[in-house]
């Protein structure tokens, strides 16, 4: 994970979310803590799994 996480998050308090197969992380931010999902360097979700496409018969 080290190896792709973008710079910057800290990985130390990195978990697998399991509702969404994601990697999330706790920032402390100057005003409140929160937890992000961990991206890449490319900018995308660090992920077990994929998410399903939508269904084209449910969007419009």
């Amino acid at each position: 994970m080290r190896a792709i996480a973008a710079p910057g998050q800290d990985l130390s308090t990195a978990y697998l979310r399991s509702s969404d197969g994601c990697y999330w992380y706790r920032y402390d931010g100057p005003v409140e803590t929160t937890d992000l999902p961990l991206r890449s360097t490319g900018g995308a979700l660090i992920c077990t799994r994929r998410e399903k496409p939508a269904d084209p018969a449910t969007t419009s």
